[in-house]
């Protein structure tokens, strides 16, 4: 009886030692499986990210040139305005300098009008 308690205790040390080698290895799979998922999952983020930035080198070759154009629109026509406005300028000179020579010459005083008459 000694010898069949000896032999069941053997067997379930055998046994406990299997399952801690199917723990073992299992343990070692999901390690194994985590870290190539995290190396997939990096590469997609590598992946994604590289689509994008090529997507925004392409939007911003698109639109640089529409921005230079509007900035050459834009310089144009504040050239156009400031020509049609200093031709303005030459064109009522004279009017406008004889406006402030008459305004300095013929001076005429008034009380304001929130001035208080006086009797």
């Amino acid at each position: 009886m000694a010898a069949q308690n000896s032999a069941g205790i053997q067997t379930l040390l055998d046994a406990e030692r299997e399952a801690q080698r199917i723990v073992q290895k299992a343990r070692t799979y999901r390690t194994q499986k985590v870290k190539e998922a995290r190396s997939e999952a990096q590469k997609e983020i590598e992946e994604y990210k590289k689509q994008k930035e090529a997507e925004f080198k392409r939007f911003e070759a698109e639109h640089s040139g529409s921005n230079a154009q509007a900035e050459q629109e834009a310089d144009r026509q504040v050239q156009e305005q400031l020509l049609e406005i200093k031709r303005i300028g030459a064109e009522k000179m004279d009017k406008v300098v004889a406006d402030l020579v008459k305004a300095v010459i013929d001076v005429n005083p008034k009380p304001h009008r929130n001035a208080k008459k006086v009797r």
